[in-house]
C-alpha cells in the first residue's frame, strides 16, 4: 500500500501518532511519505490511504482536495471543539491507534531536525482532576495510568520528552519515575508535574532525574494554601532555584487580574520562576492589560528589571 500522512498542525513539534503509524506500516512492507498536493494530487493516481492528525482544536482544518482511496482523520484537533471558549469532547471522532500501532517503536525518521537525539513518548495516560480547562480527564478518563515502559520510545537518545499528562497521580508513579533515572538521560516533563500530589519521596526521586527545568501549575486560585506548601517543601528537598523550578499560571479563566497578580507575585517570592498561560488566548485582545502582563512576566529580562506590573510601561 502506498501511504500518506498530514500533520495539520504543521512540523513545529512530532506528531507522534503519525509517528507511530509511519512505523506500523513500514513494518507491513507499505510505503509512507508525506502527502504533498503537487506531488500526490490529481491528476496522479490516489494513494491507498492518507492519515490526517490534528492536536489543537484552534488550527485550521487542512484546506486541500487529498487524492487518497481512503483518508483517516484523528487527534485532539477532530474530538476537542471549541464551544463558546469551552473545550467539548465529541467521542465519536476520537479515532483510536490499533494496539499494535499504539505499542511500537515510533518512526523517528519523519522528524529529523526535531527528534535528534531526542525521544518523544507517554508512559501514563490520564488525571484524576477533571479540570473544565483540560479535555484529558473526558478523552483519556480521571485516573492516571501507566501505559508503557520507556524502552517502548526510547533507545539510548540523550533527551527524553515526557508527554504525560499527570505523572506522579498514577499508582506505578516510582516505577515511572525510576526508569528515569536510570535512563541518565534528559528528561522534560513537558505538560508539568502536580505540585499537590507531591511528597518528600517523589520530590527525592525527582531530585535524582537529570533535568535542565521542571514545571509546575497554578491553575486554580482558591489552591493556594496546598500550593504554596507544596512549593515551599519541595524547594527544602531539592534545594534548587528560580533557575530550575518554573510555575505556569492559568490566566483569562476563572480569575481576576487582581488574582493572577497575586499567585504571579507569590510564586516569585517562593523562589520560582512564574510563567503566564492565557486560556482561550486567540479571544484575547492584543494590548490588552491581560497581553501586556504576559508579555512582562514572560520576558524573564522585563520581569527581573520592574518588580511590579503598576511600574511597566
Amino acid at each position: 500500500m502506498r501511504i500518506g500522512l498530514i500533520d495539520v498542525d504543521g512540523h513545529n513539534f512530532p506528531n507522534l501518532p503519525l509517528m507511530k503509524l509511519s512505523a506500523w506500516h513500514k513494518q507491513q512492507g507499505d510505503s509512507v511519505e508525506w502527502y504533498m498536493p503537487i506531488q500526490h494530487g490529481f491528476p496522479n493516481p490516489p494513494l491507498d490511504k492518507v492519515y490526517m492528525s490534528k492536536v489543537f482544536s484552534f488550527t485550521p482544518d487542512y484546506w486541500d482536495f487529498v487524492n487518497a482511496k481512503e483518508v483517516v482523520k484523528g487527534g485532539s484537533g477532530y474530538c476537542i471543539e471549541l464551544v463558546d471558549g469551552k473545550e467539548v469532547y465529541h467521542k465519536e471522532n476520537d479515532t483510536q491507534l490499533p494496539y499494535e500501532a499504539e505499542h511500537i517503536y515510533p518512526d523517528y525518521s519523519l522528524y529529523p531536525e526535531l527528534t535528534k537525539n531526542t525521544a518523544y513518548g507517554f508512559m501514563s495516560r490520564g488525571c484524576p482532576r477533571g479540570c473544565a480547562f483540560c479535555h484529558v480527564g473526558v478523552k483519556e478518563g480521571k485516573c492516571a495510568y501507566k501505559v508503557a515502559d520507556l524502552s517502548e520510545f526510547w533507545r539510548g537518545q540523550k533527551e527524553i520528552v515526557l508527554l504525560d499528562p499527570n505523572t506522579i497521580a498514577c499508582k506505578e508513579w516510582k516505577d515511572i519515575l525510576g526508569q528515569l533515572v536510570d535512563s541518565g538521560a534528559w528528561v522534560d516533563f513537558s505538560q508539568g508535574v502536580d505540585i499537590r500530589l507531591m511528597t518528600e519521596e517523589k520530590a527525592e526521586m525527582i531530585k535524582r532525574i537529570k533535568t535542565k527545568n521542571i514545571h509546575f501549575a497554578w491553575d486554580r486560585y482558591e489552591d493556594k494554601d496546598i500550593i504554596v506548601q507544596k512549593l515551599k517543601a519541595f524547594k527544602e528537598v531539592t534545594g534548587w532555584d528560580y533557575r530550575k523550578m518554573g510555575v505556569y499560571v492559568l490566566c483569562n479563566f476563572d480569575t481576576t487580574i487582581d488574582q493572577d497578580l497575586e499567585r504571579i507575585y507569590t510564586v516569585r517570592d517562593l523562589g520560582y520562576s512564574p510563567y503566564v498561560m492565557i486560556y482561550n488566548k486567540q479571544c484575547v485582545q492584543r494590548g490588552s492589560r491581560l497581553r501586556k502582563m504576559q508579555r512582562w512576566v514572560n520576558s524573564k529580562i522585563l520581569f527581573g528589571a520592574i518588580r511590579e506590573f503598576k511600574n511597566y510601561k
